[in-house]
């Protein structure tokens, strides 16, 4: 009985008119949702990169850069694939160069949150 039961719940309902949805009409629904996806995911996070790769690319000798984790230094060298940075008097760190979050330019500050 069980078999039965299962077998006229999985028959189409309706008969042989019933409404079905073409499967063409599927494919250009796939498409798209995934050109919406495109447009509003993927292709502002590739300019993104690319702006910070022009950013990092274009780091020299000289300039004042912030860390991901927040800490401020000067460029006191540029290696291929690491930065020497002067964070304090007689201290200098090498630092990747995808650690670098933000260049600073000689009279900007950070960007501090309003006083309450």
């Amino acid at each position: 009985m069980s078999t039965a039961m299962f077998l006229a719940m999985a028959a189409p309902q309706g008969g042989a008119g019933a409404n079905q949805q073409s499967p063409v009409f599927m494919v250009v629904w796939l498409v798209l949702m995934m050109a919406v996806f495109y447009f509003i995911l993927i292709r502002p996070q590739q300019r993104r990169e690319k702006e910070r790769r022009a950013l990092i690319a274009a780091i020299k000798t000289g300039d004042r850069v912030v860390f991901c984790g927040g800490m401020i230094g000067t460029v006191s060298n540029v290696k291929d694939k690491v930065f020497t940075v002067k964070i304090a008097d007689n201290v200098k760190i090498e630092v990747a160069r995808y650690a670098i979050a933000q260049v600073l330019q000689k009279d900007d500050e950070l960007n501090a949150p309003p006083a309450a």
